[in-house]
C-alpha cells in the first residue's frame, strides 16, 4: 500500500509529490499525459523558468524528482476509486488495482473552447484565453475580445493593462446593461454582436475574424474569455463539486486541491502553490 496516491502529474501533482517524497512517504503519482497546455508555447510569470516550454518544464521536474527513491511517477488513467476502510483503491484502465492510505486529485482543468470554426489551429498561437499568460507578447497591438456578459465584460477590462485598441466581439447578444455599455465605451472598448461566422488564419496565426454578412475584421490577435473552461474532475468519485480556494473534504482523508480552479488566473506558479495543504498522517 502506498503511503499517497497523486492522480495528475501537471505541477500541482509533481510539487505535491516532491514535498511527501521529502517526508519520506511512499508516492505514487498517476498520469495520463494529456495536458491542458499542450497547445501553449511557453510558459510565462515563474521565475527562473519564464519562456519555457510546458514539455520541458516537466521533464525539469521530473528529472528533480528522480532522486528520491520514494516517489514513483507511473503513466496510466484512473477510471475509478473507491473507499476500503483506512484507505483507497485506484482502478486503472488496464484492470490494475492499486491500494493507498491518502489520495491526491490533482488533474486540474481542461479549456472548453468556444465553438468557432477554425480555432483549433490557431488556440495557444494567436488565440489565448490568460491575458496574464499571453498579453504581455502583444502589448500594444489590437486585440479582439470573445465572451459575453460579466466574463466578456471583466477581461476587456483586464486587457486594457495590455492596448488601447480593443473590441469586445460577443458572438450574438452582449448580454450587458446600459451602465456597462457605458464603462466600456467610456475606456473606448467597442462592443460588436454580429455572429462570427469563422476565424481564418495560418500557420497558426489568426489573420481575420469573419462575421455574419461577409463582413470581416483584419489582424487582430483574440483572447477566448476565462468563461469557456470548465473543470475536469475524477468523474467517478460522486462527490460536491469543489469550491474555489477550499479544500473540499468531502470524502474521508481525500484532499481534494484541483490545479489551477481558482479562476480569473490559470498559471503554472499558481497550480504550484495552491496546493498546499497540512497533511496528518
Amino acid at each position: 500500500m502506498f503511503d499517497a496516491i497523486i492522480i495528475g502529474a501537471g505541477p500541482a501533482g509533481l510539487s505535491a509529490a516532491s514535498i511527501l517524497g521529502r517526508c519520506c512517504r511512499q508516492v505514487l503519482v498517476l498520469n495520463t499525459a494529456v495536458y491542458r497546455n499542450s497547445a501553449a508555447q511557453a510558459l510565462h510569470g515563474y521565475l527562473t523558468r519564464d519562456g519555457v516550454g510546458p514539455l520541458e518544464f516537466l521533464q525539469i521536474a521530473r528529472d528533480q524528482l528522480a532522486r528520491y527513491d520514494t516517489v514513483n511517477v507511473r503513466q496510466a488513467e484512473v477510471v475509478d476509486v473507491r473507499s476500503i476502510g483506512e484507505g483507497f483503491e485506484v482502478i486503472l484502465r488496464d484492470g490494475i488495482v492499486l491500494s493507498c492510505r491518502k489520495l491526491l486529485i490533482a488533474t486540474g482543468v481542461v479549456d472548453a473552447l468556444p465553438p468557432l470554426v477554425g480555432i483549433d489551429a490557431l488556440y495557444g498561437r494567436s488565440v489565448f484565453h490568460c491575458p496574464y499568460c499571453d498579453a504581455w507578447e502583444y502589448r500594444g497591438q489590437a486585440l479582439a475580445i470573445y465572451g459575453q456578459g460579466k466574463h466578456g465584460k471583466r477581461l476587456a477590462f483586464e486587457l486594457t493593462a495590455w492596448s488601447n485598441d480593443l473590441v469586445l466581439c460577443t458572438d450574438g447578444p452582449a448580454g450587458l446593461d446600459e451602465h456597462d455599455l457605458a464603462r466600456l465605451a467610456k475606456h473606448s472598448v467597442p462592443v460588436r454582436e454580429d455572429r462570427i461566422e469563422r476565424l481564418d488564419g495560418e500557420n497558426g496565426r489568426l489573420q481575420r475574424i469573419m462575421f455574419a454578412g461577409d463582413s470581416s475584421m483584419s489582424s487582430p490577435v483574440t483572447v477566448a474569455s476565462s468563461a469557456a473552461l470548465c473543470s475536469s474532475a475524477l468523474q467517478s468519485v460522486k462527490r460536491p463539486v469543489w469550491r474555489s480556494n477550499l479544500v473540499v473534504r468531502s470524502m474521508t482523508k481525500v484532499r481534494w486541491r484541483p490545479a489551477s480552479m481558482n479562476p480569473p488566473i490559470f498559471q503554472v506558479c499558481m497550480s504550484r502553490e495552491m496546493r498546499r495543504e497540512r497533511y496528518n498522517w
